[in-house]
């Protein structure tokens, strides 16, 4: 058995009783049709790995300028839901509990990578200086459009109506995607959010559309169904919030806030200040989840040991391991990751990793 027992105690998370700590970590894949609809294989992918109990699914587009990649999901469409359907079907025939993360990029996109083209959007004019493959090659991501009051409620309204159709495709819950650089991050962060209203400038203000989204999406479904993620100081998608005592202040804030709304869970994308995961652990009421980059399997069990967290979701273990649970659980060896196949494609490096009584 790896690590300590602590992983295999089962755990009540909102209404969902799981059978132990670990989970499945969101994991873009970009396979995808066209249109948004999972593709054909997804069902398969999803339900090969329902052991891990807590399935966090791949970002999802929650409206048409939710997108920013090639061949990534949404959850907006009659046709999403019927794709979505499947998933959540199969994962609950493995023991699994399903919950969509809701993503909207802002301004990491492209026009080329949409059906629309229309430019992206984000809380203000700056664009991220990145570059994002389109089908022509890499290409910088342009300037945005900046989100006007009436574009504010628009997306907040289309949070909570992804929110629903992700619960009438039979989902579990949804989490909101407000990490790695997307547009929830963008709000809460100085060098991306110029804006002078009432959702910029101040730590309060740079919170107010993070907490709104998700005071939207728990009326809607249930705060025992809604989970948030956040990535603090994760310097992704040209997102920089300042020095640390700035960052601890940011967040500090925006979880106490988001603690009273008594959401299913707090999801950490951690770089690794402890002191700010320990504030959040004393001022959150319900689960955390943390992901720790560069983590080795000795390790999975170490922040929920240390009272840190109450669960730890597994990234590339779970991406190429289908079976990581029994591998976890037994002591075997781990299938090597093919970095070559994670974005795009068909089966091969998605649903062909072996499990141990093939491999």
């Amino acid at each position: 058995m790896t690590t300590s027992s602590t992983l295999w105690q089962p755990f009540t998370l909102g209404k969902v009783e799981l059978p132990h700590r670990l989970a499945l970590a969101p994991l873009t894949r970009s396979r995808a049709n066209p249109d948004g609809t999972p593709g054909e294989l997804a069902a398969e992918y999803y339900g090969q790995r329902a052991s891990l109990g807590l399935i966090i699914t791949e970002g999802t587009q929650p409206s048409e300028d939710g997108q920013g990649y090639l061949n990534t999901p949404g959850i907006y469409t009659p046709e999403h839901i019927e794709g979505w359907r499947k998933i959540a079907d199969t994962v609950h025939a493995g023991g699994g509990a399903l919950f969509i993360q809701l993503m909207h990029v802002g301004r990491m996109s492209h026009p080329d990578n949409t059906p629309h083209h229309r430019r992206p959007v984000g809380p203000s004019a700056i664009s991220a200086e990145q570059d994002i493959f389109t089908p022509t090659g890499p290409q910088k991501t342009p300037v945005p459009r900046e989100l006007g009051a009436h574009d504010i409620q628009a997306t907040i309204a289309g949070f909570r109506q992804a929110a629903a159709s992700a619960i009438a495709a039979g989902a579990d819950g949804v989490e909101i995607h407000g990490a790695n650089g997307y547009l929830l991050h963008q709000f809460l962060s100085p060098n991306s959010n110029h804006r002078t209203d009432e959702y910029g400038g101040s730590v309060e203000n740079r919170s107010r559309f993070v907490v709104a989204v998700a005071r939207a999406v728990a009326e809607e479904i249930g705060a025992e169904r809604t989970g948030i993620r956040i990535s603090p100081a994760f310097p992704l998608g040209g997102i920089n919030e300042g020095d640390p005592a700035d960052v601890r202040t940011q967040y500090r804030h925006l979880v106490g806030e988001l603690a009273t709304l008594n959401l299913a869970y707090l999801h950490v994308h951690h770089l690794g200040d402890d002191e700010l995961l320990r504030s959040f652990r004393d001022t959150w009421p319900a689960a955390i989840l943390v992901v720790r980059y560069g983590r080795e399997r000795e390790q999975i069990a170490d922040d929920i040991d240390a009272g840190l967290a109450d669960i730890a979701p597994l990234g590339r273990f779970a991406l190429a391991n289908p079976d990581i649970v029994q591998r976890l659980r037994t002591g075997a060896p781990l299938n090597e990751l093919d970095p070559g196949t994670l974005y795009g494609g068909g089966a091969a490096g998605y649903t062909d990793y072996p499990a141990l009584a093939h491999a």
